[in-house]
């Protein structure tokens, strides 16, 4: 029988606990499991929780709930770390490990494996996609991005009806999302805008520098047809003369944050308007309120084909995401080696959905889910009150 730990890495998402539970679901009858509490650091401090029948049970509760349930967090796992690691797994008889994260988390994993193999030790290694940035190689997408996606849409397009409705006060709204190195997010503003005067107005992504001309061309013009303009930007945009923003410095770890206050107080200074910067925040990747079905859906698959593919000795692998050529969407889940993952690295918004943000939406919209909100037109042409007693 094997003796299989797994655990979660990296931030967090909605959709994250769908898929251990998919997974433990998948392998619980066939496997020993030990749950890794707290992510690398667990591993390496050992903190260890045996998968009995009331952890499962308690598992499988947290499906459809937000966060890491086994606690993910980050940590700087060096070359001694990663000896550590291997030298707990070894002491528990552990043979396999597996892993729900991004990039680094994938990265981590191989890591593992080759000091396993350093140290003589058999070890299979796993790993399960999520992602809210969706920057992960790979794979078509990861779970945990279509829900963030989703949320940022329906904040859009709302918050365009909040600020339209209070634009003789304050005329200049700047969102920041999510988004280091990869624009998927903030682009995704746009995906249910239904009207021209509807926000988002200007789109800012990390794959290319802002320019102030264009930005405040933009903002003018909005501010001109609309009287209001809603600006979204992703954490990791710069000027073109300029550094990503940090918010804070963590554990070696760059906490960017802060660029839409800067975007804020630029348009208020050059257009003498009142504008106001809007840190969407950590909501992005917990909001269940926009949880995306087909996420949730694909989220568990991930995690019940990672079970099989463990039982049946797939080794160094992660478990991606494809879409198949058809006229409607389709998901397929394929292998792709952990060295190809980390091989193409961050997988940045390519060019041909930046310069056509509506193919990008064509992409996008079946992750979303069906049920995209519709709304009447923000305002309804004028009929002079005397024309309309005649």
């Amino acid at each position: 029988m094997k003796h299989v730990a797994v655990g979660q890495a990296g931030g967090p998402t909605a959709v994250i606990n769908a898929t251990l539970a998919g997974f433990v679901e998948s392998v619980k009858e066939q496997c020993q499991l030990t749950f890794v509490e707290g992510g690398y650091q667990g591993l390496v401090e050992e903190n260890f929780l045996y998968g009995g029948s009331e952890v499962i049970d308690w598992i499988l509760e947290n499906q459809s709930v937000p966060g890491a349930c086994l606690q993910s967090g980050r940590y700087p796992f060096n070359d001694e770390a990663i000896a550590q690691a291997v030298h707990s797994l070894k002491k528990h008889q552990i043979d396999t490990l597996v892993f729900i994260g991004g990039n680094g988390t994938m990265e981590a994993l191989l890591k593992v494996k080759k000091e396993a193999e350093r140290q003589g030790y058999t070890l299979q290694v796993l790993g399960l996609p999520k992602t809210v940035d969706n920057d992960l190689g790979g794979t078509d997408h990861a779970p945990g991005f279509a829900s963030a996606a989703r949320s940022i849409a329906q904040t859009t397009k709302d918050l365009s009806r909040d600020l339209y409705s209070m634009k003789n006060f304050e005329q200049v709204r700047v969102l920041e999302t999510m988004g280091r190195n990869a624009g998927w997010l903030a682009a995704a503003a746009g995906a249910w805008r239904e009207y021209e005067e509807e926000g988002p107005h200007y789109i800012a992504l990390p794959e290319q520098p802002l320019n102030k001309d264009t930005l405040l061309t933009t903002v003018k013009e909005a501010l001109s047809s609309y009287g209001y303009a809603i600006v979204v930007v992703s954490e990791g945009v710069q000027w073109e003369q300029g550094s990503q923003i940090e918010l804070n410095h963590v554990g070696g770890r760059s906490i960017l944050g802060g660029i839409s206050k800067e975007i804020s107080e630029f348009i208020r200074e050059e257009l003498h308007v009142n504008t106001r910067a809007e840190l969407l925040g950590m909501n992005q990747r917990a909001d269940t309120s926009s949880l995306s079905p087909i996420d949730t859906y694909e989220a568990y698959q991930v995690g019940r084909e990672g079970g099989r593919w463990v039982l049946e000795g797939y080794d160094a692998v992660m478990v991606a995401v494809g879409r198949k050529a058809s006229n409607y969407y389709t998901m397929e889940i394929k292998p792709v080696k952990l060295e190809n993952v980390i091989a193409e690295g961050e997988r940045l918004l390519p060019a041909q959905f930046i310069t056509d943000l509506k193919a990008y939406y064509q992409w996008l919209t079946p992750l979303l889910g069906g049920d995209r909100p519709s709304y009447p037109p923000l305002s309804k042409r004028r009929v002079e009150y005397s024309e309309h007693q005649s």
